[in-house]
């Protein structure tokens, strides 16, 4: 290891000299507490270190010495149910190593419990072939994931040895043969977090990634291995749509990565997520999720690295085949961190004091989602879904990074402090909201589940609720009086999609999540009410008598109905067909 001296502290950012052969993103011990630093820019002699631990008592002469390894993460069983921080430090272990309830200084623990056993079962044999991402064996690390343990990067030969048994993480399992002589194998590797894990193919996202909140999945759809961003103000439900999405998204694993926001956040999703069963697999929906913690009151600098520590475990289990979502809450307090440390590098700023690179900064981390082909023999397919807050100042929607996320994603559910002080929820607003996938899914949706014009009927509720928005301009000016009775069923119809289609409740039970099922349903519903009213309209019924029907509070309470018993939904149908026919034959004979 080389060793160094400091010459100057800033805050985060420590500068020493004399670290020979040290390369940009190289991991450094900072001091006599050895705290974790990376090299962050080399200007001559001298490295620039962005310290990931509070930096008061260090000063210029102390020692900095270099591992010659970038940063990086472990990956292997013990990551699921886990709480990391933003370099991968085990929260729980690092409370009780350091005996505080605070992240003391210059505690090492590994990130991957080295003393927990874990039963590994071989799925290769002696002599056979294998490469950088073939299976060599499996453990079931919880009830709902079968953890793949994976021939590790740059590594292909003929297996020598290998075992089954109770092993734990750093034990030996496996011996490839290789040119370059035999490789011992263990059921964990390492990756440095801030290059993407390779994959054979990248492939195009088209298949949807249900959520159950109805204003996502039906108006602004994303697809698993997709791009999404939710700005929004303070207040406005961002971190609600994200823990939602967790909850119903039907990804097999969820990263989910606190940066920069409040502690009661996350301890939200570690005090609820536990208590929740998940409706596919009827185990808590703790059993498949990772959770990285960086909050507001822990270190700024190691902000900015928990994002990258979390989009590099998502990769490790796309790699084996799954579905992943990955949250991050939020990139704006990402930007923060690279904002504050580019000013003590002293960079030329941006806009607003961002660095010029935060476009690009941004891309590399969306860029890492998507839909890949895997390495390995049996050709898995794995996608990675991410999904984005962003807490733009104000809620002003203009600022850099709101912006430069906009550049970069493909689905943009833009948040309205209005809708959410109205307890309306999801605050997604309808008018300036979009998905580029909803075309896409709409046609998957129609070929797959079979959902006759699913795309069609979308574009005519969207279409009525942009002319509701219009007709009440009107409405302000001139009264609603002054509209026709198709205006102000098209106000009454728009009214409907509001409130008893887009608004959910997200403490009700069965109103929290709505399958595909149910939502096609429930549109459908809504749509044909609008149509048959049109046939009544032109019959000669008022609308008064046509809006004066029972049917009206049942297509209402539509919402409410479970999952098990969706075939009530298609009996409303059929009452409001009946009940619209016998108000048209009643009509004419009056006009009679």
């Amino acid at each position: 290891m080389k060793s160094g001296k400091i010459v100057k502290v800033a805050g985060p950012l420590v500068v020493a000299e004399g670290l020979e052969k040290v390369k940009v993103y190289d991991v450094v011990k900072v001091g006599e507490k050895k705290l974790i630093g990376e090299v962050i820019e080399i200007r001559g002699d001298q490295a620039s270190i962005q310290v990931y631990e509070e930096t008061s008592g260090i000063g210029p002469g102390d020692e900095v010495i270099s591992t010659g390894e970038p940063l990086s993460v472990e990956l292997g069983p013990g990551l699921i149910e886990s709480m990391f921080d933003g370099i991968q430090r085990p929260l729980e272990r690092y409370m009780k190593a350091s005996n505080s309830s605070f992240l003391e200084r210059g505690v090492e623990v590994f990130s991957l419990d080295r003393e927990k056993v874990w039963d590994f079962k071989q799925v290769v044999n002696v002599g056979d072939k294998v490469s950088f991402g073939d299976v060599i064996g499996t453990v079931q690390e919880t009830p709902v994931v079968l953890h793949k343990i994976m021939v590790p990067y740059g590594v292909e030969g003929s297996v020598k040895e290998i075992k089954t048994g109770k092993f734990n993480v750093a034990e030996t399992v496996c011996i490839i043969e290789t040119e370059n002589g035999d490789k011992e194998i263990s059921m964990m590797q390492k990756w440095p977090v801030r290059r993407g894990r390779p994959y054979a193919q990248k492939l195009r996202p088209e298949e949807p990634m249900i959520t159950g909140q109805r204003v996502i999945d039906t108006f602004f759809p994303v697809s698993k291995g997709g791009t999404a961003s939710v700005p929004g103000p303070f207040g406005a439900g961002k971190t609600v749509v994200q823990h939602q999405i967790a909850k119903w998204g039907d990804s097999e694993i969820v990263v989910y990565v606190g940066c920069g926001e409040r502690g009661n956040e996350m301890t939200d999703v570690l005090m609820e997520f536990p208590e929740l069963i998940d409706p596919k697999t009827g185990q808590s929906l703790m059993k498949r999720t990772v959770l990285i913690a960086n909050t507001s009151n822990m270190p700024v600098a190691a902000r900015e690295s928990c994002i990258y520590t979390g989009i590099t475990i998502a990769e490790y289990f796309r790699d084996m085949g799954y579905s992943v979502s990955i949250m991050a809450d939020s990139t704006s307090r990402w930007a923060e961190a690279l904002r504050e440390m580019s000013g003590r590098l002293e960079e030329m700023p941006g806009d607003e004091g961002y660095p010029a690179y935060l476009g690009s900064r941004l891309a590399e981390f969306y860029e890492r989602a998507g839909k890949v082909v895997c390495f390995g023999k049996d050709k898995r397919v794995g996608a990675i879904t991410a999904i984005g807050a962003v807490s733009p100042p104000g809620g002003d929607l203009s600022e850099p990074v709101t912006q430069a996320t906009l550049r970069i994603v493909k689905v943009f559910w833009g948040l309205d402090a209005q809708l959410a002080y109205k307890r309306h929820f999801p605050s997604i607003n309808w008018l300036n909201s979009y998905s580029l996938y909803a075309n896409t899914v709409g046609k998957a949706l129609e070929e797959t589940k079979g959902y006759k014009n699913w795309n069609k009927m979308r574009l005519e509720a969207i279409s009525l609720l942009q002319d509701e928005a219009q007709l009440e301009e009107v409405v302000r000016l001139v009264g609603i009086d002054a509209l026709s009775d198709r205006d102000r069923l098209k106000l009454e119809v728009s009214k409907s999609i509001r409130e008893d289609y887009l608004q959910q409740n997200g403490f009700h039970e069965i109103d929290t999540f709505s399958s595909m099922d149910k939502q096609y349903k429930m549109l459908g519903l809504i749509l044909k009410f609008k149509s048959e009213a049109d046939r009544a309209l032109d019959a000669g019924v008022y609308l008064d008598k046509i809006l004066k029907l029972d049917i009206r509070d049942k297509i209402a309470r539509a919402k409410y109905i479970p999952e098990k018993e969706l075939s009530k939904i298609d009996g409303i149908l059929v009452e409001l067909e009946k009940d619209m026919e016998k108000l048209i034959q009643e009509e004419g004979v009056a006009v009679d």
